[in-house]
C-alpha cells in the first residue's frame, strides 16, 4: 500500500502520511465494509482515494491537469508495442515514473498498476476521459524517452 501511495504523491514522507492517514480512516469505516470485494480491495481503494485527495489539498493535480487542458486540444491515441526497447529493472522504471510530471504520473499510475478505468480516472481527477487518455498516452511516451535516454545502452 505504501508503493501505491508513493506512485501517486511521489514523496517518500507524503507517502508515509498518506498511508497512515488511510489507516485511521480504515479503522474508523470499518462498519462500512460491506464484502462486497476483498478487504485488500477495499482498503486499496481508501488508500488511493486518500493518496488523490491529498494531491486535491496541495492543488497539485489541479495546476498540472490545467496545464495539460491548455496543450492541443487533438490528440491521436495509438497503441503501439514496440519489441524493439529493451527490459528495464523495476528501478529504473520507478526512477523515470518519478520523472514524469505530476498529472501524467496520477494518470500512468492510476490506469496502468491501480486499474482504473479511463471513466474512473475522469471522475476521480475532474477531467474528462479524453484528457485521461491523452494524458496516459503522453505519459507513456515520456517513460519511453526517459527510459531510452538515461538507460540504452549504446
Amino acid at each position: 500500500m505504501f508503493n501505491v501511495c508513493y506512485r501517486i504523491v511521489n514523496r517518500q514522507e507524503e507517502a508515509e502520511d498518506v498511508l497512515q492517514e488511510a489507516f485511521v480512516k480504515m479503522f474508523q469505516q470499518i462498519d462500512t465494509y460491506r464484502q462486497e470485494s476483498s478487504f485488500g480491495a477495499w482498503f486499496k481503494r481508501i488508500v488511493v482515494n486518500s493518496a488523490l485527495n491529498h494531491l486535491k489539498k496541495e492543488k497539485r493535480t489541479a495546476e498540472n491537469i490545467e496545464n495539460l487542458k491548455n496543450e492541443t486540444q487533438e490528440v491521436i491515441f495509438e497503441e503501439e508495442v514496440d519489441s524493439n526497447l529493451p527490459s528495464y529493472s523495476v528501478n529504473q522504471i520507478q526512477d523515470a515514473m518519478e520523472l514524469l510530471s505530476e498529472g501524467y504520473r496520477v494518470v500512468f499510475s492510476l490506469y496502468l498498476f491501480e486499474d482504473y478505468s479511463h471513466k474512473e480516472i475522469a471522475n476521480e481527477l475532474g477531467i474528462t476521459e479524453s484528457t485521461s487518455k491523452s494524458q496516459l498516452n503522453r505519459a507513456k511516451k515520456k517513460m519511453r524517452e526517459l527510459l531510452l535516454n538515461r538507460y540504452s545502452r549504446n
